[in-house]
């Protein structure tokens, strides 16, 4: 997997929104936060993986709430892909 930042981040009355825009084979690879945080695919597809654990998601998914202190990565299934981070952990 290829390693991606955001597009844009964003900060709101404490909650941080992260948007990527990737390729096929983008993404965030196997990483944990102290904090819990919400995925949206806005676009394309993504896989998200956990420990024994794996979730197609689209722009038609619900959001997935990633547990804090779990491991996790999230990797674009095609070109045009959008995904978003929200978390309310303060990192700016």
């Amino acid at each position: 997997m290829i390693a991606i930042l955001p597009k844009f981040s964003v900060q709101q009355n404490n909650t941080n929104i992260y948007v990527f825009h990737c390729s096929a084979g983008q993404g965030l690879e196997k990483h944990e936060h102290p904090y819990s945080h919400l995925t949206f695919c806005t676009a394309g597809s993504i896989i998200v993986r956990k420990e024994n654990l794996q979730h197609i998601m689209t722009k038609d998914s619900q959001p997935v709430n990633l547990k804090a202190k779990e491991w996790h990565e999230i990797e674009a299934l095609e070109d045009g892909t959008v995904f978003i981070n929200v978390f309310a952990e303060n990192t700016f």
